[in-house]
């Protein structure tokens, strides 16, 4: 009988003896070439994030006068007048994400349900785009020249008969009024965040529910909404972070009046601090930090929750 023929090797194997011991190298290369794409990011992230941080959180702890340890800066920038403006802060915040929050849903579900392609559909997105990234010295400045004291929108009230600064109690430059112009740029936000999750909702859910007797009430009760309350709570979470950290629309509107932290921060770096608390400012700042960082702890896991359905 004649031997059986042994299996020809799979070429590139160990036991193939034309295989090259640097055929893996290109696979090797690849991988560093890919990995070389996210450098310039990871080297953005360190000077425009992580630099900085650094320098504030070691500047929070450091007497200005002698360079020691010292704990004098977190107790100035959490008493007083500066706890006073972190409870400012956090009330314009709160306002400014739950109402925008709300109004922005309704906006997404009616457009998540125009027609595709409807050009009011395009229009309303593209729009939100825009003002979404619409803030600073700009909007303040299209509110002063439309609902200031002499405002056109004003004289054209007051024309009619109504003054609402003097008849109606309204003012463009207390808190009230920051967080009326706030909603000009967190209600577009809000709409282009919360779209992506509407988008999630799968058509076979409500077909399901539909076939079974749910009612419209029902479905959204026990399977809509409970799908999209954690994009819904997240998305409330980047809006609080987005108005807590706004600083130019309320310094351009107010002038430093209302004693936000954003704005305190903003004066310390104006050089207007008294002698011995040039670092205050940094306790200030890694402050916001720790806030801003725990909010975002909390809309990762919120992001991971949705994950599950919205795949």
């Amino acid at each position: 009988m004649t031997a059986k023929a042994a299996p020809a090797a799979a070429p590139g194997s160990t036991s193939d003896p034309g295989a090259s011991p640097r055929r893996g190298l290109p696979s090797v290369l690849h991988r560093a070439w890919t990995l070389a794409g996210v450098v310039p990011f990871f080297v953005y992230v360190l000077l425009g994030l992580g630099l900085p941080a650094i320098a504030i959180a070691v500047g929070a702890f450091q007497n200005p006068d002698t360079g020691k340890f010292t704990l004098s800066n977190i107790s100035i920038a959490t008493h007083g007048i500066y706890l006073h403006g972190f409870i400012i802060t956090a009330e314009l915040s709160l306002i400014t994400s739950i109402v925008p929050g709300i109004l922005g849903l309704l906006i997404g579900y009616a457009i998540f349900t125009a027609r595709r392609g409807a050009l009011l559909r395009r229009v309303t997105i593209t729009a939100s785009g825009t003002f979404a990234n619409f803030g600073g010295v700009p909007l303040a400045f299209l509110f002063i020249a439309t609902l200031g004291t002499t405002g056109i929108a004003t004289r054209w009230l007051t024309d009619i008969g109504f003054n609402p600064y003097t008849d109606g109690g309204f003012n463009l430059y207390d808190l009230g009024g920051v967080a009326l112009v706030y909603l000009y740029f967190q209600i577009p936000l809000m709409v282009l965040i919360i779209l992506p999750a509407f988008e999630g909702l799968r058509p076979a859910w409500r077909e399901a529910a539909q076939n079974m007797g749910a009612s419209t009430w029902h479905y959204w009760r026990y399977i809509g909404g409970p799908v999209l309350m954690p994009s819904f709570l997240g998305c409330l979470l980047l809006l609080f972070g987005s108005a807590f950290s706004a600083y130019a629309t309320a310094e351009a509107l107010t002038s430093g009046t209302i004693p936000l932290t954003a704005i305190q921060i903003g004066s310390f770096l104006n050089g207007n601090v008294l002698a011995g608390q040039q670092n205050v400012g940094k306790a200030l700042g890694l402050g916001m930090v720790l806030i801003i960082a725990v909010l975002m702890v909390f809309y990762a896991l919120l992001q991971r929750r949705a994950a599950r359905w919205l795949q």
